[in-house]
């Protein structure tokens, strides 16, 4: 376990690069946020993370075939899938009580109960490729096939319907449910609204999107990688970006996961920049934190902190702001 006082300092990484027509530039932002971040190493590579039904937060270990369980005090157990050559990815706390999770290799979806036991359902598309996932208003599990370019349905029975996308639109990542009681993702250029029922819009966007959220403000928030931008989207489909500083010698941040935080402000992760930003639903940049080594998954805790998965370094961090 490693601690550090997060110390105010410059955040040049704050600093915006530009205006532009539908791009808003953000403003310089003078110290990270005040607070302490500390990590516990895990034992491979962390992807993403979600708060579980029985208090504790629960992470994908891709590279291992495994599912973490790590208590709020910093306690790790792992549970390993069975079947070789699988790789967890999306995790999400389903209406039943267990955890539901992608298995990218495989081909299927999976659901661990809080005391361990796991079982796997293949979905129909051989290659399917699941990433994303979250469990739906209608009482069901939705998640997205990359490689398949399908959004698919799983009742917590493990039945499971796919709905194809729309030509032009491929490669689907991230899904969230939004305010308007569907369910939304990102893909590529595009972000995606998909009703319970299966019919699809597509919605361009600036650059590829990648991690999405509903925030409190009624709106969707996605980040944009490769873009160097944080998004948001009414359920309309009208886009406001928000441009992030240069970082460092490779020009974007890396822009990734993202959740609404405790106060209320949009939360995302930078890989590249080693660290977590803060956006109010106005489009202020705020301090944020530095985290460790590529930071992916970020989401809030059951004890109100926030709480990230770092690729880089192989571990979970966990965020206490100061009082």
């Amino acid at each position: 376990m490693k601690r550090s006082r997060v110390r105010p300092r410059l955040a040049a990484l704050l600093i915006a690069l530009c205006s532009c027509v539908g791009l808003v530039s953000l403003s310089v932002a003078p110290a990270w946020a005040a607070g302490t971040v500390t990590t516990f190493p895990v034992a491979s590579t962390p992807f993403f993370i979600t708060s579980g039904p029985d208090g504790n937060l629960w992470f994908t270990l891709g590279e291992t075939g495994q599912i973490g369980r790590i208590t709020t005090s910093g306690t790790i157990t792992y549970f390993r899938i069975k079947t070789n050559n699988s790789g967890p990815l999306g995790i999400t706390a389903g209406p039943d009580g267990n955890l539901w999770f992608t298995d990218q290799n495989l081909g299927q979806i999976g659901r661990i109960t809080t005391s361990g036991t796991i079982t796997e359902f293949p979905i129909p598309t051989a290659n399917s490729g699941p990433v994303g996932i979250t469990a739906g208003p209608d009482g069901n599990l939705w998640f997205t096939e990359k490689t398949a370019g399908k959004i698919g349905r799983i009742t917590t029975s493990g039945s499971i319907t796919e709905f194809p996308l729309p030509t032009g639109a491929t490669a689907p990542q991230f899904i969230t449910v939004g305010p308007d009681g569907n369910l939304w993702f990102t893909d590529a250029g595009q972000i995606g609204r998909i009703t319970t029922r299966g019919a699809i819009t597509m919605f361009p966007v600036p650059s590829t999107a990648t991690g999405i959220t509903t925030g409190p403000d009624g709106n969707l928030w996605f980040t944009m990688f490769y873009g160097n931008k944080i998004g948001r989207m009414t359920t309309a489909g009208v886009v406001t970006s928000f441009a992030l500083p240069k970082c460092g010698a490779d020009f974007f941040c890396g822009a990734y996961g993202i959740t609404t935080g405790p106060n209320g402000n949009l939360w995302f992760t930078l890989h590249d920049a080693h660290g977590v930003g803060q956006i109010t639903t106005s489009g202020s940049l705020l301090s944020g934190f530095g985290t460790g080594s590529g930071p992916l998954g970020i989401t809030v805790g059951p004890d109100g902190n926030l709480w990230f998965t770092n690729e880089g370094s192989s571990s979970v961090g966990r965020f206490v702001a100061s009082s």
